[in-house]
C-alpha cells in the first residue's frame, strides 16, 4: 500500500439493517457463505473489482483491498430491526429467493440474527402490519430508543464499528420541507414535538446511527438523509452518509445504456419503462403514495444524462415515463422492460426493446455489501457529508440542491469517481478526468 492515511480495519465491524426481509437476509446469507468458501460474492465491487493505479511505469492494477483498508467478510458482524420477528433463517427461507441448500449451511448463524423491535409507523408503509414493533412516545424517543439499540449492539457484540444500512420499504413520499428539514436544529424541534408529517421513522434511525458515530446508508429512494438538516448533522458528528435508492435493474440498465444514445449523438422521442415484482417491496410500492417516493428517484436518471440545453435537437421534448405494477406469481424474479423510441438521421424514427429478467436481491446483496464496506473505509478516511464517490451504487445519487448542483448519473462517470476516491484513500493521484 502507498502513503494511505487511512486509519486500519482493526476489530469487528457491525453491520446493522434496517429491514430483514428478501435484500437482506438474501446478502447475509451470501456473506456467510462466501467467507466459509461456499459461495462467491459476484457482483461485488469491492470483492473483484480491479483499479489501476499510478502511470506508465508504475502502473499497476489491483483490488481495493490492495490500496486501501477494507475490512475482511471474517470481520462482519449481523445485526438487524424488522416489525416482523422472523429471524434471518426464516426470512430467507419465507424470501424463497435463495434455493434451501444455499442457505442451510448457515442456518445456525442466520438463526441467531434475531430483529430488534422497529421503529414503525403504518402511516409510512401501509401495506405492512407486523407487530414486532417499539412502543415510542414521540419521534423523539424513537431515536433514543434506537440510539440505544445501537450502543447494546455494540456491547453485547464485542464490535468496534457499526455502519447503518437502511433496505427496508419504500415509505410515502415526505417532500423537503425547508422549515423542518433546513437545520437540524429544525429537525430536532420537529422530533420532539413528534411531528409526524415531516419526520419519517427512517430520519429517526439516520439521526440515531450519526448520533452514535455510525455511517448511515439509504438503500430506499426516501428523503431520510437527503435534507440539510441531516447533511449538518453529518459534518457534525464526522460520519460519511449515503444515497438514496439502491442502483439494482431497470436503472443500472439506464444509466448506463442511455450513454450509448448520448455518445453517438442520436435523438431520443421517448422512454418507457415497466415492471413487474411480487415481493414485500412490490406489496408496498402498490400504495400509490409510496410509489411516488420511487418514482421521483427513477425519473431522475435520465434528465441527466441526456441534456435538452447542451443538445436541443437531440433531447428537447422526449416523454419518460416509469411504472412498477405488483405481481405476485414473480416474487423476486423482476422483470423490466423498457421501449426506447430514438430518431436518426433526418430524423428518421427507430427503437430499441430491453427485457431484463432480473433478480431483485441477488443484484440488491453485493451493493449492500460494497455501500457497507466503503462507507466504513470512508468513516475511518475522515470523509463526512455526502459521499458522492458512492453514486455508482445509487439510483438517485445525494448532492446539494440547495446550491443548484446537478447529481452525475452517467454510470461510467460515476465509476471514475467511484475509482478516483479509492486512489485518493489509497494515497495515489485522483488522475481520471471527468469529461
Amino acid at each position: 500500500m502507498s502513503n494511505s492515511n487511512v486509519k486500519p480495519a482493526e476489530g469487528k465491524l457491525g453491520v446493522m439493517v434496517v429491514g430483514l426481509g428478501a435484500v437482506t437476509s438474501t446478502f447475509m446469507t451470501g456473506v456467510l457463505m462466501a467467507r466459509k468458501g461456499l459461495a462467491k460474492p459476484v457482483g461485488s465491487m469491492t470483492q473483484y473489482d480491479k483499479i489501476r493505479v499510478g502511470e506508465g511505469a508504475d502502473k499497476k492494477y489491483l483490488k481495493y483491498n490492495e490500496i486501501v483498508p477494507i475490512a475482511s467478510l471474517n470481520d462482519i458482524v449481523f445485526g438487524a430491526w424488522d416489525v416482523y420477528p422472523a429471524n434471518a433463517y426464516e426470512s430467507a427461507m419465507n424470501a424463497e429467493v435463495l434455493k434451501e441448500k444455499d442457505i442451510n449451511p448457515v442456518r445456525d448463524e442466520l438463526e441467531a440474527i434475531k430483529p430488534l423491535k422497529a421503529a414503525f409507523d403504518h402511516n409510512y408503509a401501509k401495506r405492512l402490519d407486523g407487530n414486532n414493533v417499539k412502543d415510542v412516545k414521540d419521534r423523539w424517543d424513537m431515536v433514543e430508543q434506537l440510539r440505544e439499540d445501537i450502543r447494546n449492539f455494540k456491547k453485547e457484540k464485542g464490535v468496534d464499528r457499526v455502519v447503518v444500512l437502511w433496505a427496508a420499504s419504500t415509505e410515502v413520499y415526505v417532500p423537503v420541507d425547508e422549515k423542518v428539514h433546513g437545520t437540524l436544529a429544525a429537525l430536532e424541534a420537529a422530533m420532539k414535538a413528534d411531528d409526524k408529517e415531516h419526520i419519517a421513522p427512517s430520519m429517526c434511525y439516520a439521526y440515531a446511527a450519526l448520533s452514535e458515530g455510525c455511517p448511515f446508508i439509504m438503500g430506499a429512494p426516501n428523503t431520510t438523509v437527503d435534507i440539510p438538516a441531516m447533511w449538518e448533522l453529518a459534518e457534525k458528528t464526522g460520519m460519511p452518509i449515503a444515497g438514496k435508492d439502491f442502483k439494482t435493474g431497470q436503472t443500472l440498465v439506464k444509466s448506463g445504456f442511455a450513454p450509448i444514445i448520448g455518445t453517438r449523438c442520436l435523438g431520443l422521442s421517448g422512454w418507457f419503462s415497466t415492471n413487474i415484482l411480487g415481493n414485500r417491496d412490490g406489496l408496498v410500492l402498490d400504495e400509490p403514495a409510496n410509489f411516488r417516493t420511487k418514482e421521483v428517484s427513477k425519473l431522475s436518471t435520465l434528465e441527466s444524462i441526456l441534456v435538452p440545453e447542451e443538445q436541443p435537437d437531440l433531447y428537447t421534448d422526449y416523454f419518460h415515463k416509469v411504472r412498477i405494477n405488483y405481481y405476485p406469481p414473480r416474487n423476486d424474479n423482476k422483470e423490466g422492460w423498457d421501449n426506447i423510441d430514438i430518431f436518426g438521421w433526418m430524423g428518421y424514427p427507430m427503437q430499441i426493446k430491453i427485457n431484463f429478467l432480473c433478480r431483485d436481491s441477488i443484484l440488491a446483496a453485493p451493493l449492500c455489501l460494497d455501500l457497507v464496506l466503503l462507507s466504513d473505509l470512508a468513516a475511518r478516511a475522515g470523509r463526512h457529508g455526502i459521499q458522492r464517490f458512492l453514486s455508482f451504487f445509487l439510483k438517485s445519487p445525494m448532492h446539494d440542491y440547495t446550491k443548484g448542483e446537478v447529481p452525475v448519473n452517467h454510470l461510467f462517470q460515476q465509476y471514475v469517481m467511484l475509482k478516483n476516491a479509492i486512489r485518493e484513500m489509497g494515497g495515489y493521484k485522483a488522475d481520471e478526468l471527468i469529461d
